[in-house]
């Protein structure tokens, strides 16, 4: 894992078009987001919360403070909402964008398997201060096989593609994480744009699915980032415990998804461990308090 200079770290917290970090920045080190169907007066409300399983249309609202469906949202890495839907034992995940009609009410279609389901929305209503992650559970009715935690490893396949993870989630604390998309054994150096950015990174806490939304390092065309092998990213993991990610990356004009296990890793500044024992992630110890700025958005 690189040493990450302080400046990297506020070029990121001021970074173009992440709007609001101030807003959610308690979803930090302290807890993720997603945890609740309503937060600042704003509701997450689903017309089903329970399905069939299937491709399935799932409809919603975000209710706003004054009980009526929010009609006007600030975009955030080009879309005005975020939908993830995940399975309860992690399996499933998709990322979607739903279409909003005029009054409110927004539409997507999702591949559902019985089971029970999280969905979350990320958005930013006009006139708040700040993105939120809302989480509600749904049901798909039919026979239920739940599928064991996949293993910690550092390489997810996906068809001819393989992602490489390097780095560490550390308690409390901003750290670096790096993805290296192959295909066939070769690196691949032209990734697509998707959403603004070479690739999106999901975090979800595995116990209680708390929902953490991270963002790359650099966007394309700002003159610096290339456009792979490697997407960086900086990650908190507001506690400690094992975490599913969830890479979305486009290549040849398809968005594929590359999943991974990961189990954090103790920060060297515990206050009873021997500070010169415990591991490298030691000297990130000092970018803390950054963290509230990488942990959602």
């Amino acid at each position: 894992m690189n040493n990450h200079s302080g400046h990297d770290h506020a070029s990121h917290a001021n970074h173009g078009g992440h709007g609001g970090h101030a807003g959610h920045a308690g979803h930090g080190g302290g807890r993720p987001g997603g945890l609740a169907v309503s937060e600042n007066g704003y509701t997450l409300e689903l017309d089903a919360t329970i399905l069939t399983a299937g491709v399935q249309r799932v409809s919603f609202r975000v209710m706003g403070p004054d009980g009526r469906p929010v009609t006007e949202f600030t975009p955030e890495h080009e879309k005005e909402l975020h939908f993830i839907a995940v399975r309860r034992d992690t399996a499933g995940f998709q990322h979607v964008h739903p279409v909003r009609d005029e009054k409110g009410t927004w539409s997507v279609e999702l591949a559902l398997e019985p089971g029970d389901w999280r969905f979350f929305t990320d958005v930013h209503p006009a006139g708040h201060d700040g993105t939120m992650t809302l989480g509600v559970d749904a049901a798909v009715a039919g026979p239920y096989d739940p599928r064991p935690l996949p293993e910690a490893t550092g390489t997810a396949r996906i068809g001819a593609y393989t992602v490489a993870l390097d780095g560490a989630l550390v308690p409390g604390e901003a750290s670096e994480l790096t993805l290296t998309v192959s295909r066939d054994g070769r690196p691949v150096t032209d990734l697509q744009p998707y959403l603004a950015a070479y690739g999106h990174l999901v975090a979800l806490r595995v116990g209680d699915l708390g929902y953490l939304h991270v963002h790359p390092e650099g966007e394309p065309g700002d003159g610096v980032t290339a456009p792979g092998p490697e997407i960086a990213f900086m990650a908190t993991a507001p506690t400690a415990g094992t975490y599913r990610l969830y890479l979305d990356f486009q290549h040849d004009g398809v968005v594929r998804t590359a999943e991974f296990t990961v189990r954090t890793t103790a920060a060297a500044a515990h206050p009873d461990a021997a500070p010169e024992h415990e591991g490298h992630e030691g000297h990130e110890g000092h970018h803390g308090h950054h963290h509230g700025s990488h942990a959602h958005h």
